[in-house]
This record gives structure tokens, sequence and C-alpha cells, in this order.
């Protein structure tokens, strides 16, 4: 029988480490937690200073009984779950739930499951970090304080099973934010200028663009002014009088950490944050390969880090010394990124094993899967090589009191990009032409081009776009950034349309409920501020129960007093004049979980219900019937006639009723502007 019991959280793990091991090591997989807070109640008591109740998970009894059997028969137990402050939670949870003399069990962490790492953590065990399992406590507690406090209110208010979360809470409002930004966008025009010249002794022409005049850039604002810089230079002469060559760098890239490499998959692959968790997560577990067996292919996946192992670093310049020679191979250390705070015992994410190259795995791993593993393998590599370079020309030309200029540039170093670019980065300028031209050429005016644009609103996020704020602004850890995402969007309080991220109607209802009940909890700053504090009790700083001490008081006297106001501001069913066709009662507004409805009051006699048409006041300019708040299959709001699909009038912006003063086309409302729908007439009010 098996000397030591080792107990890791995945089942996908098992083999691999038990291969790894030999026949004196049982293990056996947790399934991940197996206590946690119970779902019928908040499970913290409040009058025992914030003390969490934790039970065991339902359906966990089983697999709890089934180690407790391999407990006993082992001499040591080695607790295995992931390095992160929530698998140092589990492996407490563990102790607890079974039981375990602290002298029967260690802790140990590995960072990759390969044959080394595991092997090395055995010699290396230590006891569990109470440090890390009381920092992952008090974000269990802090988030199950918001969502069993603020879900009845929402519930209440909204009047279906809604539900609020801390992190998500201010993730609905960053999307709600950018949404009122765009829809207050004014767009504002702008031309450009470009001219065609012929250069002296060669048949090609080059295109130089508008630039301004000697006392700096000027924007040219209007066709009136486009047409009054084309007249003079049509007149001028064009000559060169300022030429410069030189080097431009592009700096190799740093290795992936949980947010780069969701940002850049989404980016590069098309995938989701979800997904691209999902797939690292097998990448992590282990997958079996010919020749090697099972075996896990890059690091563990949730991490802020940049770092990199010396081993690890010696292994990649090694093998790019090899493979692209000498010169290829980075001569400095890649600096560490400053600000937050950067979970430093773990790495970057990077293969396990350089030499398993992309070409090797091809016909091992299924298509999704290799496509995630070649980007974090080309990633890793890029990040040990030299910059690339590139040899530029720039060239001033003035003409008349005018100046343009045109550039180019030719890559003379590859460096890492001869492993890691991709077609929609920056494209080579290259013109030959350029480098043969001085001062004394002639330059002649052969023709210009003059391209009228229009100011574009800021983007919606993106599941990318969103990560990389959440980031930015100190909101969540790597563990939460595709959770958070997903849950937003499974509430439909956001849908996702081609990659952008768009709040819903009932998105807006919760958001606006937050905003005015609960601003402190939607603040970023406040939440960004709390990520510092359990970052403080990791370290030992912080005692986890002074955070929550601090936090619950004013969170209840928050609900309390929302509670009081909603009592006024309740919603009631609305009424309308609308016939119910089976029972001829007048049918009711309700709200579901994908907006307003029309139900009969009958209910549950009568089940009938109607999709509901929201009239705003404004008779359709395509065939004069009313302008009614419709969404597209996803839950995205916009209007639409309500004689649709017989009138197709559609606008994301809300129509008023009032038409242009100077084109006549309707106006719709940005922000506390009205403007025309025409953007070419540009009128504002």
């Amino acid at each position: 029988m098996a000397k030591y019991l080792v107990i890791v959280e995945s089942p996908a793990k098992v083999k691999t480490i038990k291969k790894f091991l030999g026949s004196n090591y049982e293990v056996i997989a947790s399934n991940g937690h197996v206590r946690d807070l119970p779902k019928s109640t908040m499970g913290i008591d409040i009058e025992n200073d914030y003390e969490p109740k934790y039970i065991t998970i339902r359906g966990k009894g089983d697999k709890l009984a089934e180690i407790k059997r391999y407990v006993k028969m082992a001499e040591k137990v080695f607790l295995a779950t992931d390095p992160d402050r929530e698998g140092e939670a589990i492996s407490w949870h563990l102790q607890n739930a079974l039981k375990l003399d602290d002298k029967k069990i260690v802790r140990i962490t590995f960072n990759e499951i390969t044959k080394n790492a595991v092997k090395e953590s055995i010699k290396n065990s230590r006891e569990i970090n109470t440090n890390l399992v009381d920092a992952q406590q008090a974000r269990r507690v802090l988030d199950r304080m918001v969502g069993y406090k603020i879900s009845p209110v929402l519930w209440a208010k909204v009047k279906r099973g809604l539900s609020a979360g801390r992190v998500q809470s201010v993730a609905l409002r960053m999307i709600c934010d950018r949404e009122e930004e765009i829809n207050a966008f004014i767009s504002e025009e702008y031309w450009t200028l470009d001219v065609n010249l012929g250069v002296e002794g060669e048949k090609k022409p080059i295109t130089a663009k508008f630039y301004g005049d000697e006392n700096g850039k000027i924007e040219i604002e209007n066709e009136a002014q486009l047409k009054e810089i084309v007249k003079k230079i049509k007149k001028a002469s064009f000559k060169p009088f300022e030429i410069k060559n030189g080097e431009r760098i592009k700096k190799a890239p740093l290795p992936f950490t949980t947010s780069t490499l969701q940002q850049e998959a989404s980016k590069v692959l098309n995938f989701s944050t979800q997904k691209t968790m999902r797939l690292a997560q097998q990448l992590y577990e282990g997958v079996d390969i010919k020749g090697y067996g099972t075996i896990g292919l890059i690091t563990y996946l949730r991490t802020d880090s940049i770092r990199i192992s010396d081993e690890a670093d010696a292994m990649a310049r090694k093998y790019i010394e090899d493979t692209f020679g000498k010169e290829f191979v980075s001569k400095t250390e890649q600096a560490k990124k400053s600000g937050n705070k950067i979970q430093d015992a773990h790495e970057a994410i990077r293969p396990t094993q350089i030499e398993l190259t992309p070409t090797i795995l091809k016909d091992e791993l299924s298509r999704d899967l290799f496509r995630l593993y070649q980007l974090i393998w080309k990633r890793f590599t890029a990040s040990r090589m030299e910059n690339a370079k590139y040899d530029t020309t720039s060239i001033k030309i003035k003409a008349s009191d005018y100046i343009f200029t045109t550039a180019t540039s030719k890559l003379s170093f590859e460096g890492f990009m001869s492993v890691y670019a991709f077609s929609d980065e920056e494209k080579e300028k290259t013109n030959a032409i350029l480098k043969t031209i001085s001062k004394d050429t002639k330059l002649t005016f052969i023709d210009e081009d003059g391209k009228q644009h229009f100011t574009q609103p800021p983007a919606h996020f993106t599941e990318a776009a969103l990560v990389k704020a959440l980031e930015e602004q100190g909101i969540g850890r790597p563990s939460t950034y595709a959770p958070t995402i997903t849950t937003i969007i499974a509430r439909r309080y956001v849908v996702k349309e081609n990659k952008n991220l768009y709040i819903t109607e009932l998105g807006e209802a919760v958001n606006s409920i937050m905003k005015t009940a609960f601003q402190v909890i939607v603040d970023s700053s406040f939440t960004a501020n709390l990520e510092s504090l359990l970052d403080m009790v990791e370290e030992g700083k912080v005692n986890w129960k002074t955070v929550i001490r601090n936090f619950y008081p004013d969170l209840n006297e928050a609900v309390e007093h929302a509670e009081q106001n909603l009592e006024k501001i309740n919603i009631e069913d609305e009424s309308t004049d609308i016939q119910c066709d089976m029972c001829g009662r007048n049918m009711v507004i309700k709200y579901g979980p994908h907006g307003k409805f029309l139900a009969c009051p009958g209910f549950p006699e009568c089940r009938n219900t109607k999709p509901y048409y929201e009239k705003i006041g404004v008779a359709c300019p395509d065939c004069g019937q009313d302008i009614v708040i419709r969404k597209t299959k996803k839950g995205r709001k916009f209007f639409g006639c309500i004689n649709n699909p017989e009138c197709e009038f559609m606008s994301w912006s809300k129509p008023v009723e009032k038409k242009c003063p100077d084109c006549g086309k309707y106006m719709v409302q940005k922000g506390n502007k009205t403007v025309c729908s025409d953007e070419k007439c540009g009128y504002v009010e």
C-alpha cells in the first residue's frame, strides 16, 4: 500500500502526477472546493465577529468519505492544490473537513506539472500559509455580504430574481459609463490632405501628408479651409528642407500574464476570456504527448507576474542561440512592470519545455489548444530575444507657407519578429525613392487628395479591453477577470455582439439602482483599495477581520437606507389599455430577465403574454407611425418603427420630434444635446 497521499484539485492532474511520483504515492482529487458558505443563508455570524459558517458542499460528502479512507492508510498527506490564494484556502478547508493532524499533513505547490517541479515540491513542503487563506476568506466573505445584502434590494426594485456582485457591479458600471460617453458623443468634421509629387529622375511619384506650417500642426476643419490651402499650393514650388535618417526600435514583448494572455488571445485568436482560461487550464493540467506521456505544457495560468525562473530563461536563450543565432538572444533582462502588487511567487505564463515547439505538437493537440499553445510559446520565446530594428527616413517638404511630411521605414533586423509577428501589426512602409531625395531634388506637383472625415466616439468595450481596464484600475485579480465577464453576460446585464459588449435595459436598471443606493460599492477606487487591503492581509500586515469590520456597517446602513426608499418608489405592475386576446382583461407591464413584457393580470388562470413596445412619443420619419424601443436578438436597445418589418426605420440614438432647421432630417439626443441625424449636416443644439 502507498505510504504517502497527494491530494490535488482536478482529476485531470491525477494520472500525470502519479506517473511522476511512483508506487509509494497515491494521488486523489478533491474535485475543487469541499466546503463553502451555505447557499440558503448569508452564512456569516455577524454577532460573533463575522465568523464564517462553513458547511460541506452538497454532493461532496461521498468524496470526503473516500479521501478519509485514503488518509487513514497514509503516513503523510501532501496537499497539492493550486498555487494561489484559492488553492491555499482549499487545502485549509480539506485539513479542517478531514480533521487532519498538523504533523500528518504538509502543503506543496508547483508552478508547472512536470517531473522536476513535482518532485522538487515534495522536497520543499511547508505548512499551510494562513495569511493566504485569510486573504481568500476575506474576499469570499466580502463578496457574500454584497451579494446577499444587495440582491434582495434589486429583487424588490426590479421584481425578478436578480443579484449583485462586488466586482461585477464595478465592471457593469464601467460598461454603462462607456455607453453614456458614446451616446453623448458628437462627431466633428475634419479633413486630411495628401499630395502626389513627381521626383526628378524617378518614374513613380511619392505621397506627402499635410502637416501645418512653421508654427506647428494645423487641423483642417472644413472644405473651405481645404480649398484655400489647395489654391495656394497649386501655384507653389515643393522643396525638401529637412531630411532625417534614423533607426527605430520595436521592443520585444513581455511574457504573458493572465490579463495579457486573455487580451492577446481575444485579439489574435478571437477567443472569449472564458474559452482562453478553459484551454489554458487543459494545457497546464496535462496533455498526452507521444514519446513524453501526459505532461503539463504551460506553467500556472493565474498570475500577474512577468518573472521567469533562471532555469527557464537559460533554456530559452540557449534554444534561441542554437536556432536563430547569438545576435538574436536578448542582451538585457526584461524590466519588471511597476505599479500594482505582483504575485511574484508565480512566474509568467510560459511553456514548461521550450524544445516542445508548436511544430512538434501540431498533430498532438486539438486545433484550439494548438493555437493557444503556439501563442504562449511564441510570446515567451520572443520575450528572450533582441528588439526588432527599422531604418527610417523622414522628409519635410515646404510649399508656400505650408509643410508636408513623408516617411518610410525598412526592417533592418528582425529580432523577436522572426518568431512573434502578426499580420494586423504595423506594416512596413517602404518607399526606396525617399532614400534618393536630397535638399536639391526637384519635386513637381501632380495632384491632391482631400478627404472628409468625422471624429469617432470611444469604442465599446470588448472582453479584452474590459480586462485591460480592470487590471489598470486594480480591480479584481487574475482569477476574477473571466468569471466577472461571464457572470454579467449570463445575467443578461450585458450582451456581446461582434466582440463588443453592450448594456441591456436590465443592465441599465441594475446599474441605476447600484449608483443611487450603493455608490461606494460601484466606485472603482473603493474596489481597487479593497484589493490592496486583501494584498496586505496576504502579506500579514492587516488582520482579515479588520477589513470586514470596517466594511460591513457601511454596507448594512446603505441597504437599510435603500430599503426605506424602495417603499416610496416601489414599481407596481403598470396597467395598459391593451386587451388580453384570451380573456379580455387589460394587460399589465411586467419586468423579466429580458426586459419588459405584457402579461395578463389573470395569471395563473390566464398565462397570455405579449412583447411590450414602449412608445417614445415621436412619429417615424419614414412612415409616420410610432417609434418604439426595440431590442436586438441579444438584448441590445435601439429605436425602431412599430410597423416593422413593413417599415425598416431604426436608430441607435433616441429620435426627437424636432426636425433639423438646416437640412430637414430627423434629430436625435446625444447626452444633453440634440443633433442632426445626418453627420454631414452637423447641426447641433
